[in-house]
């Protein structure tokens, strides 16, 4: 039997792929966040709750984008004191977009990205490392609110494999809309 030919290793798409793969992951942990949590007040009434937490995430998104593409058009920025979970998770999936095409611009030309030093891929990092950060700070928020993350899903975040953007699962909207009703006999 002839083996099966492999692709060659392309830095550039691995590159987008990680970060497609972080911001499904950031979306995938709002996904599976006890409703309870989004507003829950964090301990001692002082900082951010998860609301707010996300709602930075995607701001400081667009920042980068009105920064770097003054002209836009780029996304909406989000009121912390009044998303919704649904309306983060499809702000998120389009800011997300957008930091892509300019990440994958810059592989593209000369590995810069405007106003940011060094160049792109300190850009992804920082990218990355940033939605990772609030990642930790909702789900402790979450715990120590008394909503904890499924442990499902704690670990979920970890498997990048299955959090691929070229292989994300349906999330579990799409999941229990795919799911057959069950029809009650009186």
């Amino acid at each position: 039997m002839p083996k099966a030919e492999t692709k060659p290793f392309v830095l550039n798409d691995a590159l987008l792929n990680a970060y497609a793969t972080n911001d499904n992951i950031t979306r995938y942990l709002i996904e599976n966040l006890d409703s309870n949590a989004w507003r829950a007040e964090p301990p001692g009434g002082k900082g951010r709750t998860v609301a707010a937490i996300v709602a930075h995430i995607h701001n400081v998104r667009v920042m980068w984008l009105k920064v770097i593409n003054k002209d836009g058009p780029n996304p909406e920025q989000l009121d912390r004191l009044t998303v919704t979970p649904r309306q983060a998770i499809g702000a998120l999936a389009e800011s997300g977009k957008h930091i892509s095409r300019v990440i994958a611009a810059a592989l593209a030309g000369d590995g810069r990205v405007k106003y940011f030093k060094p160049d792109v891929a300190g850009f992804i990092g920082y990218a990355i490392s940033h939605d990772a950060h609030h990642r930790g700070q909702i789900s402790m928020l979450a715990r120590q609110a008394g909503y904890p993350i499924p442990q499902k899903a704690m670990f979920g975040m970890w498997e990048w494999g299955s959090r691929d953007s070229n292989a994300r699962p349906p999330t579990k909207a799409k999941a229990a809309a795919a799911k057959p009703k069950s029809k009650k006999s009186s």
